[in-house]
């Protein structure tokens, strides 16, 4: 599968997740700073386009650089800022009750969205570690009485320094089946971020590839907005997981250090 790998290496685009790609946690993965490097040093236009709500593009920008690599700001995009940017073209001047961390708070408000806990248009959730009953209570009545449910994506776990860990769809489940309302997930694989992406890339879909961990998010993304997907098995996919998928990954790779090796 892996040996038309000087083909991707052409591309002029990349997209690149960042759990499970980048790092674990705080801690940065092996082969990363080669790739980064590679990235920069071959002009190739790169997105970290991640489906976690936490962090707002600056935080990630200094979380990396925490770690060592000096990357822009206009190189990171989050479902955070997707999901804003949807609210508010859905419906301009939209109120929402927010469980999520102050990255998607603060999208939220820059895109004209103003907190309400008593009768918001939206209940908008996303990954936080202040999710508790009483959160889970205020969402399920403010749905029943009318609000549209919102998710920033629909991972179900993600990895962590200490292991796989819930996700986004896993914290907003209990206010589904409470409520008996589907939320609508922004993040990828929906198409609207891919989308996002690629028009801040400046590149085409064939020109470009999607490099992630997921097959149920990242994979199917890449692959259903025509890009080439890249599996990487740094993060939450084993090589034997992908046997349980009807579709496939156009790489598998044990990591992005394995994109600008040359064997």
């Amino acid at each position: 599968m892996n040996e038309n790998l000087e083909l991707l290496r052409e591309k002029r685009g990349f997209i690149c997740d960042m759990d499970g790609v980048i790092y674990h946690g705080n801690r940065l993965l092996p082969g990363v700073p080669e790739f980064v490097d590679w990235l920069q040093r071959e002009n190739k236009s790169f997105l970290f386009l991640t489906n976690s709500s936490e962090r707002s593009p600056l935080e990630l920008q200094q979380k990396l650089a925490r770690m060592g690599l000096e990357i822009g700001v206009e190189h990171f995009y989050t479902s955070a800022l997707a999901t804003a940017k949807f609210v508010a073209s859905q419906k301009p001047d939209a109120s929402a009750y927010v469980i999520g961390a102050p990255g998607l708070v603060g999208a939220l408000y820059e895109a004209g969205v103003v907190m309400n806990d008593v009768d918001p248009d939206y209940v908008i959730c996303g990954e936080t570690s202040n999710y508790n009953y009483q959160t889970i209570l205020k969402a399920v009545s403010l749905v029943q009485k009318g609000a549209r449910l919102i998710a920033t994506n629909s991972d179900l776990t993600g990895p962590s320094e200490d292991g796989i860990i819930p996700a986004c769809r896993a914290l907003v489940a209990p206010i589904e089946l409470a409520t008996g309302r589907c939320a609508y997930y922004v993040g990828k694989p929906n198409p609207l971020m891919m989308r996002t992406g690629l028009r801040m890339l400046g590149v085409h879909s064939h020109e470009a590839a999607m490099v992630g961990d997921r097959m149920d998010t990242d994979i199917v993304a890449g692959i259903e907005t025509g890009l080439d997907a890249v599996l990487v098995l740094s993060g939450c996919t084993t090589r034997g997981d992908v046997e349980n998928y009807a579709y496939r990954p156009h790489y598998i790779l044990n990591g992005v250090g394995d994109i600008p090796r040359v064997d």
